[in-house]
């Protein structure tokens, strides 16, 4: 099949330490992040940052721990890309951990992790030390709030200062480390909406490979606003390492409450997001245009909008500039990742004059497996295109092409660690990654996600239901917030109906008695999804009075039967 983009030429790197280098050379005095410190905002340009992260390493090296498990935790923080960064350069390997986890979880992935140090933010100083005797295999915590060592809890600052003496005095063991690129040197351990967490092994040429061949792909721009949390492998690798690549400014959104107050502060041209936080802008702005009665301006502005694009002449941001304004007034660009987006948020968001890209990936792949172009392929009803680095093939497609997703090339995992026998069970004899995903491919080479295959409905009847099809249906009814479609059993333990459970907004709720607001949205699910066969229909409908429980990469956990937990 022919190729219907273009791709752009990125200078290769050989390793991580080749990628800083090549930001200092090219990029040594631009800002490469601003953060929030008390009431100013701190500045550090690229330079300055690849000194620190030396300082780190050497400390680390003085320590004899440059070659072990470097784990981190905490809130996203500059502190934490240079722990991140100090650790990839060294021949050790960066073990992310997943700040919100329950102490029980906590323990089994540093355990199964054998981190070996711990750098961590204040609010997680006392839970390492409630769980310290269930953890003997770390040495030592490194607490980015404290301003002096207390036994095995010990100063980042402190450490800083005694690696930057170090290398002043010619000590040169950490910066003069040659790893190999194909040993170990990323370990996430995956959320999962189901079932125990897997450590994703990635290798250094995993790591490259996403950077690189994202970069050809699909371009950032020269400021971002990083929100994201920084232990998943999509802000991690796709946000982080590609800014570092790229040379851009990465301004740290330090609250997900702040998040609308930074866009307007830092003024963002990019931003890496997940469909439910897109899915709030979403509503937000039409919330905004409906209370100030301006629902029929806008549409009209739209039509208006599109009929001049037809003739060559784009006025969206102009148009739109009080949409403009509230991201700050110069987003172009939201890169989406995580799950399929519903088709009128990205005709939104075009019509408007911001660029939404979608992309697929899975922590398995580095995390990116496809993601749509920067030009007029870009489409929202599929995730784009496969990066060149892999051969992505359907498995045992069915009449309409849907089929398994299965991956092959530079981005796939060395495997799970310490779990040969999970490898074994998600790759094929002749080297496939299994990704558990449903999808196919369009007539132009894009990839479109139809569904996780362990949510798949069977009827009793023999047909197959992708439940993640009726949730974007679902979805478009203004006052559902979320929702969740599963099969529900008779007796026997069948399949035989399809069953939507969902939220509502508060208002909707506040102001419709019960019985009525049911009836209403039986009714709605009906007309949203009058287009689908009759065996996709849903005929019974639940208002959740509690809100969904969720990974904290904010997908809903489903138990074995799909439904909520």
């Amino acid at each position: 099949m022919p190729k219907k983009y273009v791709v752009r030429e990125v200078k290769p790197f050989k390793n991580m330490k080749d990628l800083m280098a090549q930001a200092v050379a090219e990029f040594g005095d631009t800002v490469a992040y601003k953060y929030r410190e008390g009431e100013d905002v701190r500045e550090v340009t690229y330079a300055r940052f690849n000194d620190e992260t030396n300082y780190i390493g050497t400390a680390l090296y003085s320590m004899g721990l440059a070659e072990g498990h470097i784990g981190c935790a905490g809130e996203n923080s500059y502190f934490w890309i240079t722990v991140c960064l100090a650790a990839l350069k060294s021949n050790g390997v960066f073990c992310t951990i997943d700040k919100d986890l329950p102490d029980c979880d906590l323990i089994n992935i540093i355990n199964d992790g054998e981190d070996d140090v711990i750098f961590c933010d204040g609010k997680r100083e006392e839970t390492f030390r409630r769980i310290r005797e269930k953890i003997p295999n770390v040495k030592y915590f490194v607490c980015f709030d404290r301003e002096e060592d207390d036994g095995e809890f010990l100063s980042y600052k402190l450490l800083m200062q005694k690696g930057k003496k170090f290398l002043e005095d010619g000590e040169t063991g950490y910066t003069s480390m040659e790893s190999d690129i194909n040993d170990l040197k990323l370990l996430i351990y995956t959320s999962g909406t189901t079932g125990l967490a897997k450590g994703v092994m990635l290798s250094e040429q995993n790591i490259c490979s996403l950077v690189f061949y994202g970069l050809r792909t699909s371009q950032i721009r020269p400021v971002g606003l990083s929100v994201l949390p920084y232990h998943h492998a999509y802000e991690l690798v796709a946000g982080l390492l590609v800014a570092i690549r790229y040379g851009a400014t990465v301004c740290i959104n330090d609250s997900l409450k702040r998040v609308l107050k930074n866009l307007q502060y830092y003024k963002p041209e990019y931003i890496y997001l997940v469909p439910a936080f897109v899915e709030v802008f979403y509503r937000s702005i039409w919330n905004k245009i409906e209370s100030k009665g301006k629902t029929k301006a806008i549409k009209a502005a739209i039509k208006l909008s599109n009929g001049l694009r037809k003739i060559g002449i784009d006025k969206r941001r102009s148009l739109f500039a009080e949409i403009h304004e509230a991201f700050g007034g110069r987003l172009e660009k939201i890169v989406c990742g995580g799950a399929p987006l519903r088709p009128e948020i990205g005709d939104f968001f075009d019509a408007i004059g911001i660029m939404l890209c979608s992309g697929y990936g899975i922590t398995e792949c580095s995390p990116l497996v496809a993601v749509n172009h920067d030009d007029k392929t870009n489409d929202c009803r599929t995730v784009g295109y496969p990066l060149e680095c892999l051969d992505v093939k359907i498995i045992d497609p069915n009449e309409e092409g849907i089929g398994e997703i299965a991956c092959k090339g530079e981005t796939v995992m060395m495997g799970y660690y310490n779990n040969p026998q999970a490898t074994a069970e998600v790759f094929t004899e002749d080297g496939y990654f299994l990704t558990g995903d449903y999808g196919r491919f369009n007539d132009i080479g894009q990839l479109i996600i139809t569904g996780r295959k362990k949510n798949i409905i069977i009827l009793g009847n023999g047909k197959n239901i992708y439940p993640e099809e009726l949730e974007f249906y679902i979805g478009s009814i203004p006052y559902v917030t979320e929702c969740i479609v599963y099969g529900a059993r008779d007796e026997a333990g069948m399949e035989v109906a399809l069953c939507a459970e969902c939220t509502i907004d508060e208002q909707t709720l506040a102001n419709t008695g019960r019985e009525e607001l049911c009836a209403r949205l039986k009714s709605d699910i009906f007309k949203a999804c009058s287009d689908l066969p009759s065996y996709k229909q849903v005929t019974r409908a639940v208002i959740r009075t509690t809100p969904f429980v969720k990974t904290t990469s904010a997908k809903i956990r489903r138990d074995k039967d799909g439904k909520p937990m």
